[in-house]
């Protein structure tokens, strides 16, 4: 999250909902109670790049990891601070940009065993819901759509915090992850170890470090 990571807001442990099971004034739908102070936070965002990694590791060779990001995308935040369920995502990748740092491995990567950039330029993640689990932790389920095949994931958000930079911009960040089965997006490209196993594992785990500036209203 580079420097801009300090955190300013809060969000309260957990508690029970009461009487009837009504949730209390401040409390979300699962029955946790919110920091006031996120009220502030709602409205539209977006995705500072300079600041934020949109990025992936996967296991390589059974012994190493071989990690990668994508530097060209498009953002549509908007965070609820009263009504965490209400906020929403979206995330278009142009697929063409990735770097891991190799370029023959990145030339692989967009050619047709992998995503195949000529016939699917843009990888897509759509939020459907949204839920705060407690203490400074949400889940957002969403459709991920990469080669033309479309499932739902969850990915695991972590809020850092808000914070007015030197450059006077209101900023929030959080850190996001979650981990998919490749083949399942159709993704199965792989070659067979000597010594057993495969070259590329069938397990992504996918990153967002996002530092995100408040949109001109």
């Amino acid at each position: 999250m580079g420097i801009f990571s300090r955190r300013q807001t809060a969000i309260s442990e957990p508690t029970p909902t009461v009487g009837t099971g009504t949730p209390t004034a401040g409390a979300s739908r699962t029955g946790v109670v919110l920091d006031p102070a996120l009220r502030t936070l709602t409205g539209r965002w977006t995705i500072d790049r300079p600041h934020s990694r949109i990025g992936f590791s996967v296991r390589h060779a059974m012994v190493t990891t071989v990690r990668g990001a994508f530097a060209d995308y498009d953002s549509t935040l908007y965070f609820d601070g009263a009504r965490p369920s209400e906020s929403r995502a979206g995330l278009v990748i142009r697929v063409a940009s990735i770097d891991t740092g190799v370029e023959q491995r990145d030339a692989h990567l967009v050619g047709r065993d992998f995503f195949d950039v000529q016939r699917y330029p843009e990888m897509v993640f759509r939020s459907t819901a949204a839920v705060h689990e407690g203490g400074e932790s949400f889940r957002m389920t969403g459709d991920l759509t990469i080669r033309g095949v479309t499932r739902s994931v969850d990915l695991q958000l972590d809020y850092l915090g808000s914070v007015l930079d030197p450059f006077g911009c209101e900023r929030v960040g959080f850190d996001g992850t979650t981990t998919i089965d490749r083949t399942e997006w159709g993704l199965v490209y792989n070659q067979r170890l000597e010594a057993g196993g495969a070259m590329v594992s069938e397990k992504v785990r996918l990153q967002f470090d996002i530092s995100a500036i408040r949109a001109a209203s």
